[in-house]
């Protein structure tokens, strides 16, 4: 089995090893090293469609009829010239000169460099959405390092694995570059799963996208993959619309919409700048925004962002000597909540003061409040961002909210609940975005998806435990016949039956233990030379194991809580407030107003009794650290 986060991380690891041995920053080789990427992508469907086309190719004289670019273009493909396909780039010999090429000018190509360039010149000329889209900087690359690069992404495991692989190397490269780049204006990358939580809870399937803060465009990929999932096509469902001031921004979007198959309009620059412009007229149009705009932004002319319209609910606070909006936040808000048609629904990143901000802002917020579209408001704990460590919040608006909900927000407040991915860095891994899309499911009256989801739990539970002595293979293979024996006899309970999830979890500890105490015995056993791919095979056997438990426990996080699929509200993590009770909070809308704390859990422990021991103990401590000062000063007295 192909290891597809270890493929990402070893083409990661392998083209920055290359940008740290030349004189490049992260912010020139960004955008060059993504368009190969977009660029490998391109020939990997352009010979998938090659071969589907001449399936029934008609022939004349004997001859099959060449492929043509009408062909592609029916099939949603780009067409391909001979220069512009990344095995002839990377088959291209070190003197480039010999070969005779010309670029579209007719002048003589002398490096790979120049090569490449005309190759996304020649990859423009097919697709409109990509007219000067793609870097033609390559001329900057010393020919050994970018034919290393073409060489690294040349890959044979990517066409392999096929599907959408490319599209998420591309999303892995673009977080890399985004806490690598972390400019002021390189905020352009939305961490993976924020954007998932936001479209799972939206549940795009038709109609009109718009983001006026698009960035590098993850929010229209994921809704493109949401609604794909679901049986659907994408570019015939949905309508893609985007806005984003930083040209180089939407750059990284048109390239990240392309390799995924994506299409939609995308503008950049002054025109583009959302608190003055509406540049697609889309007030009262958009069945979905999503979006995650620049936080707290100062400074807005608020005569120009008036006369732009998009207010429903009037500008916030403006300072009556520069007439400029201090904050901006709310003007996000009001737009977001004006776009939407009747039955729009919205989500977006905000900053999490904005759920209980005085003055301009608790009076726009009151009057949303009283719409009853506010739908789901989530808290998020802090460092899900590359480049901040702040928290924020999730936003829901819903103009066709069921009636029984008309009247009520459901607030969760997730800060607790995530995964660590490094000291810096936390997500929500695919399973805790399913768990919290389950209580929306809930709250809506949605039992059925509730239901689909423990049996998801249950199907992929099954299946991973089915497949473990297949995994387990590749680490047996490497260990001695003795050592292999006694693993394999360890493996037994697989064969019996188990009752329960905490059974099983019992028998995966204890199969991980298991494999560490096999690992130590092979050590001493096998040569010096077998440990180390030895050691990886158990580490990586382990992991298997390990990512089973995990499901296991996010089963149990979910069903301790909601059964079989009943609503509830749960102290510390989620509640359904009505707007009465918004209004007694002077229409605060942060989580945590509301949901509370957990219930301290009961140890058994009797506080005033554990805290005499306590005393106890330091008394004792103290006594003891007196005394061996006391050793210390009549040693250094001895000494002197």
């Amino acid at each position: 089995m192909i290891n597809i986060r270890k493929l990402e991380a070893d083409l990661w690891e392998s083209a920055d090893l290359l940008r740290q041995g030349s004189k490049l920053t992260s912010s020139q080789y960004c955008m060059p090293v993504l368009a190969l990427l977009f660029l490998r992508y391109a020939y990997s469907r352009y010979k998938l469609v090659e071969a589907e086309i001449m399936k029934n190719r008609p022939s004349r004289g004997g001859r099959i009829m060449p492929v043509e670019p009408s062909d592609f273009a029916a099939k949603s493909a780009l067409y391909l010239p001979r220069e512009a396909q990344f095995d002839f780039l990377v088959n291209l010999p070190d003197h480039i000169a010999s070969v005779g090429l010309k670029d579209k000018g007719g002048q003589p190509i002398n490096s790979l460099g120049e090569a490449v360039n005309n190759a996304m010149q020649l990859v423009e000329e097919q697709s409109a959405q990509l007219i000067g889209v793609l870097p033609k900087t390559y001329t900057m690359f010393a020919d050994d390092l970018l034919r290393e690069l073409l060489r690294i992404f040349n890959n044979e495991t990517i066409d392999e694995i096929g599907g959408d692989i490319i599209g998420r190397i591309y999303e892995y490269f673009l977080s890399k570059f985004a806490k690598a780049v972390a400019s002021d204006d390189g905020v352009f990358f939305t961490p993976k799963s924020l954007v998932k939580m936001l479209v799972n809870v939206l549940e795009p399937e038709h109609g009109v996208m718009f983001d006026p803060a698009c960035g590098s465009g993850g929010m229209f990929v994921q809704t493109g993959d949401f609604v794909n999932a679901a049986g659907m096509n994408a570019n015939t469902q949905m309508t893609f619309f985007g806005q984003e001031k930083v040209e180089y921004n939407a750059q990284l979007c048109l390239m990240n919409m392309a390799v995924h198959g994506l299409s939609g309009r995308i503008v950049s620059g002054d025109e583009a700048n959302s608190f003055y412009h509406d540049a697609f007229n889309l007030t009262g149009k958009c069945d979905y925004v999503i979006a995650n705009p620049p936080f707290n932004v100062d400074k807005v002319k608020s005569e120009s962002a008036s006369s732009a319209g998009r207010l429903p609910f009037g500008l916030p606070g403006v300072n009556a000597k520069t007439k400029e909006i201090g904050n901006a936040n709310y003007l996000w808000i009001n737009y977001f909540y004006a776009y939407l048609n009747d039955h729009g629904r919205a989500g977006f990143v905000m900053a999490s003061s904005a759920t209980d901000s005085s003055n301009k802002d608790r009076d726009i917020r009151e009057q949303l409040v009283k719409t009853g579209h506010v739908d789901v408001m989530v808290s998020v704990g802090n460092n899900f961002f590359y480049t901040l460590s702040l928290p924020c919040s999730l936003w829901f608006f819903d103009k066709s909210k069921r009636e029984e909900n008309r009247d009520k927000v459901l607030f969760i407040d997730a800060r607790k609940y995530y995964t660590v991915v490094d000291r810096t860095l936390n997500e929500w891994t695919e399973w805790q975005l399913l768990n919290l899309q389950a209580i929306v499911h809930l709250y809506r009256g949605e039992t059925d998806k509730y239901q689909a989801l423990l049996e998801k739990y249950n199907h992929d539970i099954s299946e991973a435990v089915d497949s473990i002595s297949e995994e387990a293979l590749p680490f047996v293979s490497l260990l001695d016949s003795d050592t292999a024996c006694q693993f394999n006899s360890s493996l037994a309970w697989l064969g019996s039956p188990w009752n329960n999830y905490g059974e099983l979890s019992k028998n995966l500890n204890g199969q991980i233990e298991q494999t560490k105490s096999c690992v130590k015995l092979a050590e001493e056993r096998l040569k010096k030379r077998e440990l180390k791919a030895m050691r990886l095979a158990g580490d990586r056997f382990c992991n298997v194991l390990e990512e089973i438990l995990t499901i296991i426990e996010e089963y149990n996080w979910l069903t301790e809580k909601f059964g079989n699929g009943e609503y509830q509200d749960i102290a510390g993590l989620c509640k359904i407030a009505t707007l009465d009770e918004i209004e007694e909070k002077n229409y605060s809308l942060t989580p945590g107003a509301y949901v509370g704390v957990p219930e301290a859990e009961d140890d058994g422990v009797d506080f005033h009794e554990r805290m005499n021991e306590i005393h106890a103990e330091l008394a004792k401590l103290h006594e003891e650290a007196n005394m061996l000062m006391k050793e210390i000063l009549n040693d250094w007295e001895t000494l002197k």
